[in-house]
């Protein structure tokens, strides 16, 4: 079990932090259309994570009340941190949250990275398919996270090399998270499922306060349908990974 949570860790940190560098590669055009398809896949992906996975299986092992008022509860602490830009997911090149302090999006990415450590930890040790569902959710948004993080620090003066290694060790925080969270709850086990309720609840905070407003900006009939498509397709996604595992 110990392997998986390493293996996917890491694929959900740097994984996440190569995709973005190589995305940034593309001609401007391709990226500003390509993004709300990504942000589209991703919002789907975290959705289904939580409805299909992650609530699901707090549901087995902890009664339904305490299970949803966890949820009702990290929903409000994670709007709280967001208040205080300890939690923030802004996915473009301009962004009120970000301002113009590149180190404050280093140590909120940290911050971040660590508790999605925990998060994936967490989903393993209940089953091996909510383990890798989790994770995909996470390398999922985590790709339009970054290139919204690279765009902002290569706009505050950062070279290129310097932004991706100083994104690289923001992002390697979630391996120490799931290690921490692998040994803790592994002698806690009455923690599981509140740490699941609490992903949970950050996965659907994500989704509705952070990435759903900005595809509400495309107005189309067309940008409509391909972000439907593509929100279907990243619950699909989790349906097959999760409820065919």
């Amino acid at each position: 079990m110990l392997s998986w949570i390493i293996i996917f860790s890491i694929l959900g940190s740097i994984g996440a932090v190569a995709g973005a560098a190589l995305f940034l590669l593309f001609p401007e055009g391709i990226r500003k259309l390509l993004v709300p398809w990504l942000i589209s896949y991703a919002t789907g992906t975290l959705l289904g994570a939580a409805f299909l996975g992650m609530i699901p299986a707090s549901l087995e092992q902890a009664p339904a009340i305490t299970v949803m008022a966890t949820v009702l509860a990290g929903m409000v602490l994670f709007f709280v941190l967001e208040k205080f830009v300890l939690w923030r997911h802004c996915h473009e090149d301009q962004c009120e949250a970000h301002g113009r302090a590149g180190p404050l999006i280093l140590i909120g990415d940290a911050f971040h990275n660590f508790v999605d450590g925990i998060v994936i930890a967490a989903a393993f040790l209940t089953s091996i398919p909510l383990g890798i569902a989790t994770a995909l959710a996470v390398i999922a948004h985590e790709v339009p996270q970054e290139i919204g993080d690279f765009s902002i620090l290569l706009d505050n003066g950062y070279g290129r090399t310097k932004a991706l290694i100083l994104n690289s060790l923001s992002a390697a925080a979630t391996l120490p998270g799931a290690l921490a969270a692998y040994f803790w709850l592994g002698e806690i086990h009455v923690a599981t499922p509140y740490i699941l309720a609490l992903s949970a609840a950050s996965f659907i905070y994500i989704a509705v306060a952070d990435l759903i407003p900005g595809l509400h900006r495309q107005i189309t009939f067309a940008a409509a349908m391909s972000q439907l498509i593509l929100l279907l397709a990243g619950i699909g996604t989790i349906a097959i990974f999760h409820l065919g595992g």
